[in-house]
């Protein structure tokens, strides 16, 4: 049975979370565990791939490492289309994010297990699906429990996302810290029983917390759609499954191979998703111009984004190979730094400079960054964090980096990260065309899966560049696009036609 907004919103208790719907708790404590157990498991998953068997590690090239764990973030982004279409079309908000905590759960069991190459791949496999199905369905149950006028929404969002970034800087401490003293597998055990956490919560208070909120799908399918979209999917699984078998008998389904499909998708996606709403008949011409005035904005985001997730893989390898983790050597410390750990420091400094950040932006009032600036801005700090890592090499001459460069570089990609991403979901939504306003977001949700597939790529320069050259292409092409951007400002702020 279908419910209104109103009577859906009337079922959820409307206090009981510091002044929030009571079933923000429950969402904020499964958002924590899940993201606890997604960053704790990617802060050492790079080191897992490439260490040798011996040490407990699959015993991969460093590159190929770097280029699965890219595969890894972008098919997470590209499901979270099909997992909202699902809860759209079939499931329902809450049946979908339950689904989906029960496969990453799966997931992070299969990692800890010690079987090698055959558990790494279904852990991957259902990380993969069980992210899509919850990701973009647990933020609509959020939205949910709030009546479209009530001022609390945006102030419940901060609160709810502040779950993300404390999930994300406890994981790598505490993950990394039993990967250094015990094994990986205890590690990734860690983040199983942190995803095990979240789905029991969730299953005990889910129905008196969120009321009827996400129970049924918004748009569900018709009996002939049913029929329609059950054979299309057979057939699609079927084929899928034929033609993985028979690549893998010719040796032709690697993963280097599967990487260029990756890229592929990664480039394809995002411009069938806009061909497709600037040649529908419901977009007006207005709504066109603003399309147009989106297209150097997603670039920018692919762009940034390409550099700032590398921080998961191409910086977390440096981070263990070329940098001094024996604070003796430095400061006369007895403890030698785990790797891991370095991935705390973009949430970490997320926490600390959000507040300040947006502060500026309202005191600057008028004088406020037009929002192409402000991508360019995120651009050229981005820029930065890869150009600052050719600095020590200049004097290194072999020696291990000091670990405040890394430091450095995470900071100043964190200033671009808060200039950009806040900016480009609240521009996306700006400029949707009417007929497209929810999937313009899911567009932009795709400058990351976009970027973390061209990775897939791009990290395979390194070994033959070298670092240094490689920080300073990457980083030099993203300053070249600032500048562009910068010139097309008046053109993008003009196509966007009165939104600022």
């Amino acid at each position: 049975m279908k419910h209104t907004r109103e009577e859906m919103v009337n079922s959820v208790p409307q206090t009981g979370f510091f002044g929030h719907p009571k079933g923000l708790g429950i969402l904020f404590f499964v958002e924590f565990w899940e993201r606890f157990s997604y960053y704790g498991m990617r802060a050492i998953l790079v080191y897992y791939m490439y260490d040798k068997v011996i040490n407990g590690g699959l015993g991969m090239e460093q590159t190929t490492a770097a280029s699965i764990a890219s595969m890894y973030g972008a098919l997470i982004f590209m499901t979270g289309i099909v997992g909202g279409w699902l809860a759209d079309r079939v499931l329902g908000s809450r049946r979908a994010l339950m689904y989906g905590a029960v496969l990453i759960m799966a997931g992070h069991v299969a990692m800890s297990l010690p079987f090698g190459v055959p558990s790494f791949l279904a852990s991957m496999f259902l990380i993969i699906v069980g992210s899509g199905l919850m990701k973009p369905n647990i933020s609509n149950v959020v939205g949910g429990l709030y009546h479209k006028n009530d001022d609390r929404m945006d102030a419940g969002f901060v609160i709810f996302y502040m779950s993300v970034n404390m999930g994300a800087l406890l994981s790598p401490f505490i993950v990394g810290t039993l990967q250094k003293n015990y094994n990986y597998h205890i590690g990734f055990l860690a983040a199983a029983i942190g995803m095990a956490l979240a789905l029991i919560a969730y299953i005990i208070f889910q129905k008196r917390s969120l009321g009827l909120v996400g129970l049924a799908p918004t748009h569900p399918l018709s009996t002939q759609e049913k029929v329609k979209y059950t054979k299309i999917i057979t057939i699609s699984v079927l084929l899928l499954i034929a033609l993985i078998v028979i690549t893998l008998k010719m040796g032709i389904l690697t993963f280097g191979t599967f990487s260029i499909v990756v890229t592929a998708l990664g480039v394809l996606l995002p411009i069938i998703y806009f061909l497709t709403m600037y040649n529908s008949h419901d977009v007006n011409s207005t709504e066109k111009s603003r399309l147009l005035a989106y297209i150097p904005l997603f670039i920018a985001g692919v762009m940034f984004w390409s550099i700032q997730e590398q921080g998961a893989n191409v910086l977390s390898i440096f981070a263990n190979e070329h940098t001094q983790l024996d604070l003796n050597k430095l400061y006369g410390i007895n403890f030698l730094v785990p790797a891991a750990w370095f991935q705390s420091i973009n949430p970490f400094f997320i926490v600390l400079l959000a507040p300040f950040i947006s502060a500026m932006w309202t005191k600057l009032g008028k004088h406020n960054p037009s929002t192409p600036v402000k991508f360019a801005l995120g651009l050229f700090f981005a820029g930065i964090s890869f150009l600052v890592m050719i600095i020590p090499a200049l004097s290194n001459h072999g020696e291990l980096y000091n670990p405040w460069w890394l430091v450095l570089s995470f900071l100043l990609c964190v200033i671009g990260e808060l200039c950009l991403s806040p900016t480009g979901s609240s521009v996306s939504v700006k400029l949707a065309p009417e007929a497209f306003s929810s999937q313009m977001l899911s567009l932009w949700f795709l400058t990351n899966a976009s970027a973390q597939a061209i990775n897939a790529q791009l990290v395979k320069l390194v070994e033959p560049m070298g670092y240094t050259n490689y920080f300073g292409f990457i980083g030099g092409l993203a300053i070249v696009l600032f500048v562009i951007l910068l010139l097309m400002n008046k053109w993008v702020s003009r196509k966007m036609e009165g939104i600022h």
